[in-house]
């Protein structure tokens, strides 16, 4: 599979929030603006690319070689808990309204498993370190996508007339269901 297509596949048909469901906590949490939304998408795309490439080369030239393979989820949290911790304070010090804005969201990517569940599926997968990083960033890009997409409708949302029963959590759970639809249209392009 060629790179552009890993890419590809990444963004709109394997897309972590819509086909696996993964990182929905952030996805319905950061998405009520859309300027908050981008800014958790570029530190999730920062974090899941450093990510993707650090933890193949933990995998590949220590778990392995020591043959402690099995450890690979302890070794890929301390490694995500860590870049974590970095974009944090890169964020406090270069952009302390998006900090503010963020607020708990920023240290959950720690435990966001979308991350957690890229770099296992690169894994998994036998990626090679550039398909993985490849990969990574297709997820991250698929995920920022899909936050901003999904802010820019709640943002409309706010203003249309809603049944009182739908207005809230309700309606944003449909929306995202109505999103995740649409993107299973992609399904049949790669």
């Amino acid at each position: 599979m060629s790179l552009f297509v890993t890419l590809m596949a990444a963004i709109f048909v394997n897309n972590f929030i819509f086909s696996k469901f993964l990182g929905i906590c952030p996805f319905l949490g950061v998405s009520k603006k859309v300027e908050t939304a981008a800014g958790m998408g570029v530190a999730v795309i920062f974090v899941i690319a450093l990510a993707s490439a650090a933890t193949w080369l933990v995998y590949n030239f220590i778990l392995v070689k020591l043959g402690l393979e099995y450890l690979y989820n302890i070794a890929f949290i301390l490694i995500i808990a860590s870049l974590v911790q970095f974009v944090e304070m890169f964020i406090k010090k270069s952009s302390p309204s998006l900090y503010q804005a963020l607020g708990v969201y920023l240290p959950l990517i720690t435990t966001n498993c979308a991350v957690l569940g890229v770099t296992v599926t690169n894994m998994e997968s036998g990626y090679n370190f550039i398909t993985s990083l490849v990969n990574g960033v297709g997820a991250a890009v698929g995920f920022a996508l899909a936050i901003v997409l999904f802010a820019g409708v709640r943002e409309r949302i706010e203003k249309a007339p809603i049944p009182k029963a739908f207005q809230g959590f309700p309606i944003a759970l449909i929306t995202a269901g109505l999103m995740s639809i649409a993107f299973l249209g992609f399904s049949g392009m790669l």
